[in-house]
């Protein structure tokens, strides 16, 4: 049996601006920040990694009671047999990790929590709210970069690959990626890229995840599954047009999307997923029948929400295991096409799209699909990006949006 003490009480600081000064001291470093509402946690340093929170006992100290605070990043493929690169092969195998310090801010307020495995020492916490009260405004630094160019026919061989596949009656639909290597003019830091990603343009959820001198990080649009109480979220993505240059070309884009047949078949697959995962697990199972437009800064894609009450016995992490990886990340069916992955794609995917998240000890949480993503040493890195095959794909049409998504990431350089 574990047990963790967390101290926790209300902070009157800007959390960014208090993670920033206190960053330098920790190795371990967590994000989980959702730019358009107040679901933002920021962890320092690690008390503890657990495989499981089962046999775990919680003691809430301090004047707010706030639940421990567990992160959690998973690889897309964690039984992939292919080595992934020297960067995502730095992270250790590692579920559920409780920082020693989290900087909440949620519906209930701002909070600092400090975790331990024995009651929390005074001083610690003072110590910290005075650094939290003594944090300065934040800036922001641009990271002037290179990307080396990958083989517009290599991927062409690949999206050959795939329509053979799809052709044959093996998939449905399969996801494919690419991936660049940046090399930074000079070095860099995690807490550079972070603070680009919120205060830049960049729309949805930062993760970060530093592991001594790699780091993992994005900013992605896609919740994967999100659980408050019975109550559970979820949403289907896929389908991509570009944003646009001004409003009236965003409505005609958003327009041509929406009537485009190929993207909706891709959306359908993701849309069919979804609700059979929710049916099956869940009641009061929401899923319109018609999809939004979810415009963001650099594209625009076809979006349906999804909502339910999760039956009893049924936890955040099952349905984070239910869910992942969707068709929107992998294909369909999901299994197949995961092989398929395995077999055309030239490297492992490591944490990029994977599931990225927390949960806390009262087995609330959310989970995101880490799209939009990068893995970084300080000086070079990789970044990551893919696009949904179907039958009616062009290739060089794919590759184009591909290098729209990229954007995105590489948003986490610029500082202006």
């Amino acid at each position: 049996m574990t047990r963790i003490y967390s101290y926790s009480v209300p902070v009157d600081a800007d959390i960014v601006d208090a993670f920033c000064l206190m960053q330098k001291g920790f190795t371990d470093q967590f994000a989980y920040y959702a730019k358009e509402r107040p679901a933002r946690y920021l962890g320092l340093g690690r008390c503890v990694a657990l495989p499981s929170l089962e046999d775990v006992d919680y003691d809430y100290e301090g004047p707010a009671a706030e639940p421990s605070v567990f992160f959690s990043f998973n690889r897309f493929d964690a039984d992939n047999p292919a080595p992934a690169d020297e960067l995502f092969s730095s992270f250790p195998q590692l579920r559920f990790m409780l920082p020693e310090i989290v900087l909440i801010e949620n519906e209930r307020g701002r909070f600092l929590q400090v975790n331990s495995l024995g009651p929390v020492y005074p001083g610690r916490v003072e110590r910290f709210l005075r650094l939290c009260a003594q944090a300065p405004v934040r800036t922001r630094v641009s990271i002037p970069f290179t990307l080396e160019d990958d083989s517009r026919e290599d991927w062409r061989r690949a999206m050959g690959q795939a329509a053979e596949a799809i052709e044959a009656g093996r998939v449905e639909k399969v996801v494919l990626s690419r991936r660049k290597k940046l090399v930074a003019a000079h070095p860099f830091s995690s807490k550079d890229l972070l603070v680009n990603l919120i205060d830049g343009d960049a729309r949805g959820t930062v993760i970060l995840y530093r592991y001594a001198d790699v780091f993992f990080c994005g900013c992605t649009p896609e919740l994967l599954v999100r659980k408050q109480g019975r109550r559970v979220e979820s949403m289907c993505l896929a389908g991509t047009c570009p944003a646009g240059a001004d409003e009236a070309e965003r409505e005609a884009l958003a327009a041509a999307l929406m009537a485009d047949p190929k993207n909706r078949y891709e959306h359908d697959c993701v849309v069919r997923f979804v609700r059979g995962v929710f049916e099956r697990v869940c009641y009061d199972v929401d899923v319109p029948a018609e999809p939004q437009i979810m415009a963001l800064a650099h594209v625009q894609h076809l979006h349906t929400p999804a909502s339910a009450q999760v039956l009893e016995g049924v936890d955040l992490w099952d349905l984070v295991g239910d869910l992942h990886p969707t068709p929107a990340t992998a294909g369909l069916p999901v299994g197949e096409a995961t092989m398929l992955l395995r077999a055309i794609e030239p490297y492992n995917r490591g944490f990029y799209v994977g599931a990225a998240g927390f949960v806390n000890s009262e087995g609330d949480g959310e989970f995101s699909v880490a799209l939009r993503t990068g893995v970084f040493d300080g000086e070079i890195g990789w970044v990551y990006a893919g696009c949904g095959v179907v039958g009616a794909s062009d290739a060089d049409a794919e590759f184009d949006e591909i290098d729209l998504k990229l954007k995105t990431v590489l948003s986490a350089f610029d500082g202006a």
